[in-house]
């Protein structure tokens, strides 16, 4: 299932890495495209949205709708 999420907060490699991770701790075979520049992270996994989203907030970062 195709998810978009909207991260505030990222703004490096670090960040990427960070996101990346706290994805597929939910979900170890999801597939993880961060865009930087619009904060859009797009994930392709069976993960819940809920526990997607925790996993990156957990991490620091905020998600918005």
């Amino acid at each position: 299932m195709n998810q978009t999420f909207q991260v505030q907060g990222m703004s490096c490699g670090h960040c990427v890495g960070a996101v990346t991770q706290a994805v597929k701790s939910v979900d170890p075979l999801a597939q993880v495209k961060v865009d930087l520049a619009s904060g859009k992270v797009e994930v392709q996994s069976q993960g819940a949205a809920a526990a997607i989203t925790r996993a990156i907030e957990e991490e620091g970062y905020k998600v918005t709708a």
